[in-house]
């Protein structure tokens, strides 16, 4: 079997060194394994996705040194394929439309007796109390109120009965509690996460895991903050009879606070560093990683 990994950001800043960390890594696994590494654009927020960023992307890659297989998929150019996915939920009735804003989510896990905590989207959403009927969704339907699709996690497991609890994964990384080895994936503790809008045709769970299997990807590097997003993803591959990758979170890389490097942070982003004579070989010690 071919080790085909990917690096995919989304165009919506300037690179920085923990992406470098990333793409870097893998790229240096596909190497190493004789394998291909690819590029995928994630610019399914249409909102805050930039052209430019795109362009800045693809500048940065090529200075660290990497090459990538063209042309890159972007995923803008292909909801319809994400739309296809979720119908195949929605025929396996594992999911429902959720007419809450994220407002109104917040506030409810206020006044729970523990509150339901941060997961993969934020605040945790453990589903409607009561279903909601027929005849109120179509009423709000037709006053055009907006809604997200949501992964019931209670109906998944009623679909796959044992299975669901038997859902596992292979970590060649570290989760945040040192997770190694054969993982037990754990999705109902993300609560029904969102794959979809009214308005999109996918989120990031259901657009990462339905690429990752059309492009065959077979190894995936990615830092641990997304750890919990992998049991979510592991869920959707079962549901729509996709292969699981095998997985390798990264540590986070900090600044000297102990600070995460982010997009917002201009000056370590890899254009300020690169304008201020730094070489891509000063990047690779800078992150820790051993040279080409």
């Amino acid at each position: 079997m071919t080790f085909v990994t990917r690096f995919a950001p989304s165009p919506t800043g300037l690179l920085h060194l923990g992406h470098a960390y990333s793409a870097m890594s893998a790229f240096d696994q596909a190497r190493e394994a004789g394998g291909r590494f690819l590029l995928r654009i994630e610019d399914i927020d249409q909102t805050r996705s930039r052209p430019e960023f795109e362009s800045a992307i693809e500048q940065d890659l090529a200075w660290l040194g990497l090459e990538w297989e063209t042309p890159a998929r972007r995923q803008s150019e292909h909801f319809a394929d994400y739309d296809v996915a979720l119908s195949r939920l929605r025929g396996l009735g594992v999911v429902y439309r959720c007419f809450l804003t994220r407002r109104e989510i917040a506030e409810a896990s206020t006044q729970a007796p523990h509150g339901e905590g941060e997961g993969p989207d934020g605040v945790i959403y453990r589903g409607p109390v009561n279903q909601m009927s027929r005849d109120e969704e179509e009423a709000r339907l037709t006053q055009g109120q907006p809604f997200a699709w949501r992964l019931s996690m209670n109906y998944s497991q009623d679909l796959l009965g044992e299975e669901f609890s038997q859902m596992d994964f292979e970590e060649e990384g570290s989760g945040p509690n040192g997770e190694h080895g054969t993982v037990r994936a754990r999705p109902n503790l993300a609560g029904d996460v969102i794959i979809a809008r009214k308005d999109c045709p996918a989120s990031y769970h259901l657009a990462v895991t339905h690429d990752d299997a059309l492009q065959g990807v077979t190894h995936i590097t990615r830092g641990e903050d997304l750890f919990a997003s992998t049991h979510v993803h592991v869920l959707l591959q079962r549901l729509l009879g996709l292969p699981t990758p095998v997985y390798r979170h990264h540590r986070l890389l900090t600044d000297e606070s102990g600070k995460r490097y982010a997009k917002r942070d201009r000056a370590l982003t890899l254009a300020s560093l690169r304008a201020s004579g730094a070489s891509p070989a000063d990047i690779r010690n800078r992150i820790g990683l051993s040279g080409p």
